[in-house]
């Protein structure tokens, strides 16, 4: 059985409190009355363009933070990837490990409707690049890996291997949800779905018994609710006005892997991330919409 692991608080051993392994994209945002039906054309309210990908999302998250953060990822050679390095550059994070290759860069189709719901679709792209054989995989130090599954399954686990043998905490988002192994999810000390994704991937006791050590399950505006082999206990929501909840749960997982960093026990971290998702959902977009540390700890009222 895997046992909890505590991050190291050696700050010689490790060159960034959190590496971003994931995707790169740039999201294409329509705002809308309601979401379309099948077969339905309709006029949106409004568009815009922000920088996007789960990879991004939570770097960003991480990085606002107060995290050390770096990212590896892929993007094209075309302005999107020159925007999206800037975008991360411009959140002090570090970008050696972000390459370019011969490939679009990533696309996320988003509608959102006048209640803040949304619908999204991603054109991998440059995504599908992370990792292969052209560009090897290297990892930076760091006391957290943060990755999700936007990238190929075999960088996944790739990394999560490595992450082991150097003794870095690893967090995986299982989203979008692929079939994942006994092999990759023994790798894996903390696991962060959705309700959708705990379902998919068999549930709690499923994944506790594949060998992840902690399963902490988001559940929107209920907060969420975190599980080991021997306890469960319940994360408060905070309460806010939602207008848009695309980036929530990036903010809420970039959030508990820069205070994992840190050294805060899971339970600590988590309370922070169900600040910083909630806060997530009063600003439209996902990376304009990620809350910075001073902010959060703010409305905790610290």
């Amino acid at each position: 059985m895997c046992h909890s692991r505590e991050v190291s608080t050696t700050p010689k051993e490790f060159a960034f409190d959190v590496v971003v392994v994931g995707s790169a994209n740039l999201d294409l945002v329509a705002t809308l009355d309601h979401l379309p039906k099948p077969g339905e054309t309709i006029v949106a309210l409004g568009y815009a363009e922000h920088a996007g990908g789960k990879g991004v999302n939570q770097a960003v998250a991480c990085a606002r933070m107060g995290a050390r953060t770096a990212f590896v990822g892929c993007v094209g050679n075309d302005d999107a990837g020159v925007f999206l390095r800037g975008v991360l550059e411009n959140e002090g994070i570090d970008t050696t490990m972000l390459h370019v290759v011969d490939m679009p860069t990533g696309r996320a189709f988003i509608n959102v409707d006048s209640r803040g719901e949304n619908e999204i679709v991603v054109v991998s792209g440059a995504n599908t690049q992370v990792g292969i054989a052209q560009n090897p995989l290297q990892l930076p130090t760091s006391h957290v890996l943060l990755m999700q599954l936007e990238i190929p399954l075999e960088t996944v686990a790739a990394a999560l291997a490595a992450a082991r043998k150097s003794g870095t905490m690893t967090v995986l988002n299982p989203a979008p949800y692929k079939a994942l192994t006994v092999e990759i999810l023994s790798l894996v000390d903390v696991i962060v779905p959705n309700e959708t994704e705990s379902v998919a991937c068999g549930g709690t006791q499923s994944l506790l018994a594949s060998g992840v050590a902690r399963v902490v399950t988001t559940l929107g505006e209920m907060g969420a609710v975190i599980n080991t082999a021997s306890s469960e206990s319940s994360i408060a929501p905070h309460k806010v006005i939602a207008v848009d909840t695309v980036g929530a749960g990036d903010a809420f997982i970039g959030a508990l892997s820069a205070e994992l960093a840190r050294g805060a026990t899971i339970n600590d971290a988590a309370s922070v991330g169900a600040v910083a998702g909630a806060l997530a959902t009063t600003v439209h977009g996902a990376v304009p919409s990620l809350p910075r540390r001073d902010v959060v700890r703010k409305a905790m009222g610290k």
